[in-house]
């Protein structure tokens, strides 16, 4: 455990890489919307679209150092919170999967993570639509009021008025708060709760479980999210062709490539809409699910050994 310990530490001092790389991306993205709003050359937003492509690529390799590194932190707080029960129960040392609640808890802490991540996702689709319709209100009222007067600023020529940033900022600023209490109540309340139901060998398993399932996910979040933003990108610059093939077979037939509005474009949108959330909300929050479980049952390791068990699987000091 100490060399697991040595080896989480080695990592985390990779992090001011990791962090340089991660903020990348969202500075070339951007300036890509930048350019867009203010109807720059397209040739602008091509490069802009190559370097986020570059930036998205380099934020997943960054993400997977975190994960790793929260892996192996995540393992050592395990041992730690072992070696914390062992102290009034010294058989604790040896985790046994085939006993009823450490499997029950095995099985239990597999599930948090993806409870957890539908939790986020569908905190960043909500609060989406929730600024789309924000969005819609404010557009209408503007162009109404683009009928009533003209102004000299070119926003103001299109739309009658000048949109109100603030609202949508507000929307994204409360839902990123609210929407959080739920998820942030099942990292910390569940090692206190079923440690205290079901006992400390419940939680060992529930932990076991969380570290071994959450790595999966975040890693799989963060490379899907990040391949589905750069597919959407390769679609947009036009480097997918419809009939390839048959352009293969015979040399006299031209490519056509897919343009914005066809359903390949189309599946791609829908694609970067799923992959934003997972590589930017679901895959790095998975990190702080697993780390925090495994700091809340350290901290509370003595409880969990001395008071926890009411139903079932308490210790026999």
């Amino acid at each position: 455990m100490y060399g697991v310990a040595l080896a989480a530490l080695g990592m985390l001092g990779c992090l001011p890489v990791c962090l340089a790389i991660d903020g990348y991306g969202p500075i070339s993205d951007n300036a890509g919307g930048i350019a867009e709003m203010c109807n720059l050359h397209p040739s602008i937003r091509e490069r802009t679209d190559e370097l986020d492509a570059a930036g998205n690529t380099t934020a997943a390799i960054g993400k997977g150092f975190a994960i790793g590194s929260a892996c192996l932190v995540a393992l050592a707080l395990f041992g730690a919170y072992i070696t914390r029960v062992a102290e009034f129960y010294p058989s604790a040392f040896n985790v046994n999967i085939l006993q009823p609640y450490t499997f029950a808890g095995l099985l239990f802490g597999a599930m948090i993570p993806y409870a957890f991540s539908a939790l986020t996702m569908s905190a960043v689709g909500e609060a989406a639509e929730e600024m789309i319709g924000e969005i819609q209100t404010q557009v209408s009222a503007m162009m109404k009021a683009a009928q009533e007067k003209e102004g000299c600023n070119a926003i103001m020529i299109k739309t009658g008025s000048y949109p109100d940033h603030n609202r949508c900022v507000k929307i994204s600023t409360q839902a990123s708060l609210k929407k959080m209490i739920l998820p942030g109540c099942i990292v910390i309340l569940s090692p206190l709760l079923f440690g205290t139901l079901f006992g400390f060998k419940f939680v060992s398993g529930m932990l076991a479980g969380t570290i071994t399932s959450g790595i999966q996910i975040a890693f799989s979040a963060s490379n899907t999210g990040g391949a589905w933003d750069n597919a959407k990108k390769y679609v947009e610059a036009g480097h997918l062709q419809k009939n390839k093939k048959e352009c293969e077979a015979d040399k006299t037939l031209k490519p056509v490539f897919v343009r914005k509005g066809d359903p390949a474009h189309k599946a791609a949108v829908c694609g970067d809409t799923v992959g934003d959330p997972l590589k930017d909300t679901s895959g790095p929050a998975i990190n702080i699910l697993i780390k925090l479980m495994a700091i809340t049952s350290l901290v509370f390791g003595t409880f969990i050994v001395e008071y926890g068990g009411v139903i079932g699987g308490r210790a026999e000091m």
